[in-house]
């Protein structure tokens, strides 16, 4: 497991093959409780070829030196992360 949140990563490797292909990473927070998200593929097995871009937004909790995943949240879509920009715009310009 990572021991600094600039090495965490949701790289996902089975049998030699990169199954969850990180493409960029944004640092949220830092400290004892890190939230961190990232942007991946998803490798199509039966095509070999990765599919669309996702996100995902990841809480760790340092624990005895090393990052431990604690939570997880997916954006399903294009569309479900349009609303959560939205949304954070209209809350965050009152």
């Amino acid at each position: 497991m990572a021991e600094s949140v600039d090495e965490l990563s949701v790289n996902y490797e089975e049998d030699g093959v990169l199954l969850c292909r990180q493409l960029d990473k944004y640092v949220l927070s830092r400290g004892a409780w890190a939230t961190v998200m990232f942007l991946y593929q998803d490798l199509n097995r039966q095509s070999g070829e990765y599919g669309p871009a996702k996100v995902t937004i990841r809480r760790f909790q340092k624990r005895d030196g090393t990052y431990l995943p604690r939570s997880k949240f997916n954006i399903s879509s294009l569309d479900q992360g349009r609303k959560i920009v939205a949304a954070l715009r209209d809350w965050t310009e009152k």
